[in-house]
């Protein structure tokens, strides 16, 4: 692009993944303590899974900054599309440790184990308190990355009230299986987050038109201008899931004034810009020109 198309919300997504990475880390680290403490093998382990959210948070952070790094010769369109990768990665890191809480969890039920239930309840508190902090925090934020990054964390605080309602009951019941069952519920819910955000990064990297762009209102604008009496090779496609691109040949009248193409141009991209377009590169083609496209294959 001939001149950079930037977002004031950059450094605040960096900031969040960032609070979001230290706060994690931190509580990783108190439950460690906690877990010894307790003597509660199901919060070690889920310490262990804390430490993997850590090392994704990081990976996260580190590539929500590389994304704000401004374009250059060898990466014309900038570095956005590498939060795309952080969140590829943190969503499999999530899939993969669903399926490890679920084999863990399977065989408690069949053979429920009770652990130190006042401990387990002082550590939920902190568990919601901290990691709904971090929530809170990501909460305000737009990317992908993001919303993945939430979800880490969002599994965290659910998983915690699980803990602290399972260790409310066994305190004061001898039911050491609403645990287990509590756990597969909530990992059932994050699933169904992390495919959904899988399938929306699926549709950017496939460059499928955006959600938040109706085909149909674009088409319609295009044709209602005065000057276009066609146009072929429309393509809509979002450069990270919130700066969204569009490409078209438009086709003028023979008599259509050279002169008068910047005053267009300017005209269409003005009236793509409510349609959740960004940035729009237009080619003007003049009646019956070949423009060595084949039409069939385009819209």
């Amino acid at each position: 692009m001939g001149h950079h198309h930037g977002h004031d919300h950059g450094k605040s997504e960096t900031t969040n993944i960032k609070v979001a990475f230290f706060l994690n880390l931190l509580f990783t680290i108190v439950e460690i303590i906690g877990g010894f403490f307790t003597n509660s093998m199901a919060i070690l382990a889920d310490a262990l899974h804390d430490l993997g959210d850590s090392l994704s948070l990081g990976m996260a952070w580190y590539f929500q900054r590389l994304s704000n790094k401004k374009s250059n010769k060898s990466f014309t369109y900038g570095y956005k599309r590498y939060t795309l990768i952080g969140a590829l990665v943190n969503a499999t890191v999530l899939l993969v440790g669903s399926v490890i809480i679920i084999s863990e969890t399977v065989p408690r039920l069949f053979n429920p184990q009770t652990a130190h239930a006042p401990g387990m309840m002082l550590l939920a508190v902190l568990g919601i308190i901290i990691n709904g902090a971090a929530v809170i925090r990501l909460k305000r934020g737009s990317t992908i990355n993001e919303r993945v990054v939430m979800l880490h964390l969002l599994e965290d605080v659910l998983g915690w009230i699980a803990v602290l309602v399972g260790a409310i009951i066994m305190y004061f019941f001898d039911w050491p299986i609403i645990d287990p069952i509590l756990s597969l519920g909530i990992a059932a819910y994050v699933l169904f987050n992390v495919f959904r955000n899988m399938r929306d990064v699926m549709k950017i990297l496939l460059q499928g038109v955006p959600d938040n762009v109706e085909h149909k209102h674009v088409t319609e604008y295009i044709a209602s201008i005065e000057e276009i009496i066609d146009f072929h090779d429309l393509h809509i496609w979002s450069l990270d899931g919130q700066f969204n691109i569009l490409s078209i040949h438009t086709v003028v009248n023979r008599s259509f004034e050279i002169d008068q193409i910047p005053a267009l141009k300017l005209k269409i991209r003005e009236g793509l810009k409510p349609l959740n377009i960004h940035h729009a590169t237009i080619e003007i083609d003049l009646e019956k020109e070949d423009c060595n496209f084949d039409h069939e294959d385009s819209i």
